[in-house]
């Protein structure tokens, strides 16, 4: 197992290097509040290293994804239910769909205009979104 997971990585790596990593740059402030809200949810539950890829102009079936990581299922489970419970409460906005929320290895929060990754730590390796995705805008959040 371990040999096939190296040898994908590897014929990932040689694809990686022929598509090119966007340099644009979406503000935060420019986000609907719905996905800066769902970030500050995520950002309260210490999640890890959340990225916010700006799909627009590139799909048709979302406009942002927001990919973050937990530690262990609990926590993963806890930005989950941060992001619905707060979403739900202040802004009378419920998840289209939700996937993967009791193993919590990749739980999916589908509110339409944007998508929530959020991710074991092995996992989110594993599917490197980011990568698949690499020709999106990040957001920057600096101001």
């Amino acid at each position: 197992m371990e040999e096939a997971v190296k040898e994908k990585y590897l014929k990932r790596e040689a694809v990686s290097e022929s598509i090119p990593e966007s340099s644009e740059t979406t503000h935060f402030e420019d986000l609907d509040p719905e996905v800066r809200l769902a970030i500050e949810c995520a950002e309260e539950k210490k999640a890890i290293d959340t990225v916010v890829l700006d799909l627009r102009g590139i799909t048709s079936f979302t406009e942002f994804f927001i990919i973050t990581s937990g530690s262990n299922q609990r926590q993963v489970q806890a930005i989950a239910d941060e992001i619905n419970e707060q979403l739900k409460k202040r802004l009378k906005v419920k998840a289209i769909r939700v996937e993967g929320y009791n193993s919590a290895e990749w739980v999916l929060l589908d509110y339409g205009d944007f998508v929530v990754h959020i991710f074991n730590e092995k996992s989110r390796g594993f599917y490197d979104l980011e990568r698949l995705w690499r020709d999106a805008k990040k957001v920057n959040r600096e101001s």
